[in-house]
């Protein structure tokens, strides 16, 4: 299948979007009634020297719209000179319009007076009126590269969703305001700046559907901040939802990313930028913001630096201007684009998809808001377990329908199934796909168990369940002992896996064999990953909740699905062009126009490590004649090689 990797192609000179979320450090939002030409200047150089082309900026609403029916214009004649510095330093910048949250505050023009920004249409109106007369204002300006309508409009306009509004609601005026763009004759690339946090990619209802508004924008942006128990999964969520908003089908430009210098140390902010950013482009990312350009340490006692401290050092640069760790690696990634030349290239094709279920975004009647987040958590831990395995996957939506063209369909603790796809599944398995899906009975006690028809038919098993009753894990670890060879895992081997889970999902599925082999069994001679032969396929039945049971484990990763996910890959005749044989380093590749493919390989070790990938070619320096067979990666590190 085709995996996602869109990209903008819009304006080459500035192209793949590689820059910072900028507020100058002499008035952070409000940065246009103090603006300082020369230092705004200063600050651009900084981020040019070190390989950005780009900055997100922002037309603070307050002070840009003062009157329902006016502009302040001295601001825009600032605003002017601050795009003619980024044509100065050969940069663009991408404004945003409506910028009533920043950082853990939100500002309201003074004659909004709470009116609600989606459903009064004379508010709609003012919106789109400031919107269309900014684009008429700039619109023609060589350094605007393109558009942003908000920031993180579900922060602001109904705070926190106690009270979210409808989908349809906001699809309309996410309409408005994109025509007001387009009618005033914007032509650059145009989103929402809403941080994709909506249904398709967090499981949670806010109002904003990547599908829904689809029709009206030219890039997702997701905002990528939330923290895990685990530091693998923590490495890989930025590139996990990603792929999530690719659900679009449109360019994903990773939007907001960062963290503040107050809650971690200068080297692990390092990692994390570097984990951040070449996990993302793997994941289908093609454009980069940081959040943000500066730290803000002479505005402590200014609103929002005085109630939310630790927003003064999200920057990239130190509030003198000096690179902290974060550019550094912006730089080094830089290089590496341009060595690749990145814009030309996209990810190869995976065989094998993680499936997406329909329930994550859709809501069925009387199916529950409470499912969502073992789906999300259970394909996250999913995705880091392929990653470790180097199965190259790609997310397939159950809500488009599966693809065809793939040899293993990935279902991780997957627990609910529309019957289109249950049947489709077993279709595929008897035309030569391998279906797994491991055994998941859900988080609360209401209809546990499998919310799809004939598990016994798909899998070739008698399960014995008893009505409302979980059967419990006994066990603080699950071994899983082989009884015969499975791909690359040989008989007698055994595996591990934390058991984890609240009383309704730490429970496994007794099952008898009814047609299915029994590959593996539990330290108690049980079946714990059975086989049945379909046709030219087959299907895979773990009786565990393998990825929910890690999903649900502090610093867990790397655990053993990864051996499993592989010996998978290997039974269903899956390509990995490279692997390498620890899960402390992933490998993937990408190919250019021009047929040159390259690998990545990503550490998630500690410590220095040695590898000798297995490839289906040789690897080379980019560029270069020197061919590498061993390869040292620093802690944390990322090496980026031809295969040829």
């Amino acid at each position: 299948m085709r995996r996602h990797s869109a990209q903008l192609t819009h304006d080459p000179a500035v192209l793949p979007w590689l820059g910072a979320n900028f507020w100058s450090r002499t008035g952070g939002p409000l940065m246009w009634r103090s603006y300082d030409p020369k230092t705004v200047r200063e600050e651009l150089a900084v981020l040019r020297d070190h390989g950005l082309n780009m900055t997100r900026s922002f037309f603070y609403w307050p002070d840009f719209h003062p009157e329902p029916d006016r502009i302040d214009e001295e601001l825009c004649d600032r605003f002017r000179d601050f795009l003619d510095a980024h044509t100065e330093a050969g940069m663009g910048t991408v404004p945003t319009f409506i910028v009533g949250h920043m950082s853990g505050e939100n500002w309201d023009p003074a004659w909004r007076g709470g009116r609600d920004l989606y459903e009064d249409v004379w508010l709609v109106g003012r919106q789109a009126w400031f919107v269309s007369q900014m684009t008429r204002r700039f619109k023609d300006h060589p350094a605007v590269t393109g558009w942003l309508i908000t920031n993180e409009m579900p922060g602001y306009g109904r705070v926190y969703q106690v009270d979210p509004p409808s989908s349809d609601v906001v699809t309309a005026w996410a309409q408005f305001m994109c025509d007001a763009v387009r009618a005033a004759g914007g032509t650059q690339p145009v989103s929402l700046g809403d941080g994709a946090w909506g249904i398709e990619v967090t499981g949670r209802d806010n109002g904003f559907s990547l599908r829904e508004t689809a029709a009206y924008v030219d890039f997702v942006g997701p905002h990528v901040y939330r923290s895990d128990t685990d530091r693998v999964r923590q490495h890989y969520r930025a590139a996990f939802e990603c792929e999530l908003a690719a659900v679009a089908g449109k360019p994903v430009v990773l939007e907001e990313f960062g963290l503040s210098t107050d809650t971690v140390s200068a080297a692990n902010a390092a990692v994390y930028y570097r984990q951040t950013l070449h996990n993302s482009l793997l994941g289908g990312a093609t454009g980069w913001m940081a959040w943000n350009n500066t730290d803000y340490d002479d505005l402590w006692d200014r609103s929002p630096y005085d109630h939310h401290p630790f927003e003064m050092h999200f920057g990239i640069t130190d509030g003198t201007g000096r690179p902290k760790t974060p550019l550094l690696e912006l730089d080094a990634f830089a290089t590496v684009l341009a060595e690749v030349d990145f814009a030309r290239c996209r990810r190869t094709d995976a065989d094998a998809a993680l499936v997406v279920p329909a329930f994550l975004e859709r809501g069925y009647p009387y199916s529950r808001p409470a499912d969502r987040p073992l789906i999300f958590t259970s394909l996250h831990q999913g995705y880091v377990a392929a990653r470790a395995g180097d199965v190259p996957v790609g997310l397939a939506r159950e809500a488009d329908g599966l693809p065809q063209d793939v040899s293993l369909y990935l279902l991780p603790s997957t627990r609910q199934l529309t019957t289109r796809t249950r049947r489709a599944l077993e279709r595929r398995a008897e035309e030569g796909a391998t279906v797994y899906l491991s055994f998941c009975s859900g988080e609360y006690p209401t209809t546990r168990g499998p919310w799809f028809h004939d598990l016994d038919g798909l899998f070739g098993v008698e399960h014995q369940l008893s009505y409302g009753v979980a059967e419990p894990i006994e066990d603080d670890v699950l071994e899983m002992t082989f009884t015969e060879d499975f791909g690359t895992v040989a008989a007698g081997e055994t595996l591990s896996f934390p058991v984890a889970g609240n009383e309704d999902s730490r429970a496994w599925l007794p099952v008898v064999p009814a047609g299915a082999r029994v590959v593996a069994t539990d330290a108690h001679g049980r079946p714990a990953l059975l086989c049945y032969e379909r046709g030219a396929g087959r299907t895979v039945l773990a009786t565990y909740p393998l990825e929910h049971m890690a999903a649900r484990t502090a610093r867990v990763n790397p655990e053993q699905t990864h051996r499993l996910y592989a010996a998978l890959a290997a039974v269903a005749g899956v390509a990995r062009p490279v692997s390498v044989d620890t899960p402390l380093v992933a490998a993937d590749t990408l190919v250019r126009e021009d047929g040159a493919r390259f690998v990545w390989l990503v550490s998630q070790s500690e410590e220095e490590i040695t590898v000798r990938p297995t490839a289906d070619g040789a690897l080379y320096e980019p560029g270069g004649d020197r061919r590498v067979v061993d390869v040292t990666l620093a802690p944390f590190g990322v090496r980026v090689l031809e295969l040829r």
